[in-house]
């Protein structure tokens, strides 16, 4: 066990509150009692606690990060963004997983009330419905900046990207490779990346002249196993699609193992893009054509708003959206 600034002003016979300020060498206490206490002090080893000095000061320099899942390669990304801002600026990160649940979204952010950080970085879980949770946390005066997965019902600053557009220019891309038969692979109907998405799939279809096909927008559950049996059945039938629009990775590695299962070749007989941030999407066999985000660059985006939120208090009602371009990749998985 350490040696705390309670055992050191018992040891010195001074008062708590004396050690502290000598600590901080304050113009109160004379030379010769911080001389004595920080003699003391290197004599037991005492370290300063930052937490508990920046708590009385009520700021922890700890930010958090509340995101979905660590697996997903836009997400590992994002933190790298965030935590070169926080080491710039001398903050913490500390990292909640959600696991796509709200349950623990909620639990997250109720527990985030205590003060323990200064400020929250959040993207939404697949199954966030109801913003309640994020309200009380914004009305107890903890920031909240959202990024990628966002909701409209309360006032903050947005990162985002060109979901729509990226949605659109995806499905162009399987139609102009050949595709007539297109399905829309989502994972929540209530996430905001996902309908932008498919509004953008939608128009291109629409533009196009391509009928909609409601039993080709299909929805699915954060359990892999569970969305492979989906596919497989959307793959063994008759009236299979031609083109697969993921709108998350995990989806369209889940299509590459049942094509491997089924022998199904792509692009041959199914081509595929998906939204994804994956470094091996060239090393893929076949390689995936993607819409890559500019996942680092949102996270510091993300971190440098929240961080000028808590750097100037009168600015937390003046909130910025921000939406960055994403990227086209063609490779050979629709033909390229």
């Amino acid at each position: 066990m350490g040696v705390n600034i309670k055992m050191l002003a018992e040891r010195l016979k001074l008062s708590i509150s004396t050690v502290s300020r000598a600590l901080r060498d304050s113009y109160e206490i004379s030379e010769s009692t911080k001389n004595r206490v920080r003699d003391m002090a290197l004599e037991l080893n005492y370290q300063a606690n930052p937490y508990a000095s920046s708590l009385r000061k009520h700021r922890s320099k700890t930010v958090a990060v509340v995101i979905p899942e660590i697996t997903n390669n836009f997400f590992s990304l994002a933190i790298n963004g965030i935590e070169y801002v926080a080491q710039e600026k001398n903050y913490h990160v500390l990292i909640y997983l959600t696991h796509e649940n709200i349950h623990k979204e909620i639990g997250f952010a109720n527990h985030l009330q205590s003060g323990r950080v200064d400020g929250v970085l959040m993207s939404l879980s697949a199954e966030t419905n109801n913003y309640d949770h994020l309200i009380d946390l914004k009305n107890k005066g903890v920031p909240i900046v959202l990024f990628d997965r966002i909701c409209e019902a309360i006032e903050s600053s947005i990162i985002t990207t060109d979901d729509f557009e990226s949605g659109f220019a995806a499905t162009e891309h399987l139609i102009e490779s050949g595709s007539e038969r297109i399905a829309y692979l989502d994972l929540s109907r209530y996430l905001s990346i996902s309908n932008k998405r498919m509004q953008g799939y939608l128009e291109a279809l629409k533009k196009h002249n391509i009928p909609t096909d409601e039993d080709l927008i299909i929805r699915f559950t954060n359990n892999n196993a569970a969305n492979e049996e989906i596919i497989t059945q959307m793959l063994s039938g008759p009236n299979r699609p031609d083109g697969i629009f993921a709108s998350v990775e995990k989806l369209a590695i889940s299509c590459y193992n049942v094509c491997e299962r089924l022998q199904i070749k792509i692009p041959d007989e199914l081509k595929i893009i998906s939204f994804s941030n994956m470094e091996i999407s060239s090393l893929l066999n076949p390689s995936l054509s993607t819409i890559t985000q500019p996942a680092y660059e949102i996270g510091k985006q993300a971190a440098l708003q929240l961080l000028r939120y808590l750097e100037k208090k009168s600015m937390t009602d003046v909130h910025e959206r921000r939406r960055l371009k994403s990227t086209l990749i063609p490779r050979r998985s629709t033909g390229f």
